[in-house]
């Protein structure tokens, strides 16, 4: 009778170990299982597919952080592109001041006024003159905030007659906004200013 309680107790210990390993690998298992599902969830977080021309292309979706140097440098080109680029329209003029000053602040408006107020953009209009730009460097300090930003590049005026190379100098400073339709990178241009803007070359035509 002692020798089957014993065995009755063995089997009681057996059992109950058998029962915890269960335990703690069903555990271990639903834990691994909560983590494998967060892993693919947070993975399908950063996937997205766009369509173009029939066919789905998978991208990737990125920390802004890592962004911000190309996103900033872009929004500095296009600001000076749309403020620059123009052609004696003026629709075209308008069109482009206008998306350019979705870009910056008070600051684009008032060299805007200066300008239309001395008769610049009239001037275009008559003399049939156009005016392009082109962009030889852009840095930006993210190191500090708001972001310090200097624009170097060419001013290209294009009169019936001549054709004048302006060197274009500008500086001003970054600030994060909310992204929009007409402002896609999410950045407001502060402060600007040109620091030089002179004649470095006249081609006749």
């Amino acid at each position: 009778m002692f020798r089957q309680a014993k065995n009755i107790d063995t089997a009681f210990r057996q059992m109950r170990f058998f029962t915890v390993i269960v335990v703690v690998l069903s555990v271990a298992l639903a834990t691994y299982s909560i983590y494998a599902g967060y892993e693919v969830q947070r993975a399908a977080h950063n996937k997205v597919f766009i369509l173009a021309n029939g066919k789905a292309l998978e991208a990737y979706a990125a920390d802004r952080k890592d962004n911000i140097p190309v996103e900033a440098r872009d929004h500095v080109k296009m600001f000076h592109h749309f403020f620059f680029s123009l052609d004696p329209d003026e629709k075209v003029i308008q069109d482009n001041i206008s998306k350019a000053l979705y870009l910056a602040d008070g600051s684009a408006k008032q060299q805007y006024d200066n300008l239309k107020e001395n008769g610049y953009y009239t001037n275009l209009i008559s003399g049939n003159i156009s005016q392009e730009i082109r962009a030889d460097s852009i840095t930006v300090n993210i190191e500090s905030y708001p972001f310090y930003f200097r624009f170097k590049g060419e001013q290209i005026i294009i009169r019936p007659t001549t054709i004048v190379t302006r060197s274009l100098v500008t500086e001003g400073y970054l600030r994060n906004v909310g992204r929009s339709d007409n402002n896609p990178h999410g950045f407001l241009i502060e402060k600007w200013k040109t620091l030089e803007n002179k004649d470095i070359k006249t081609q006749n035509r």
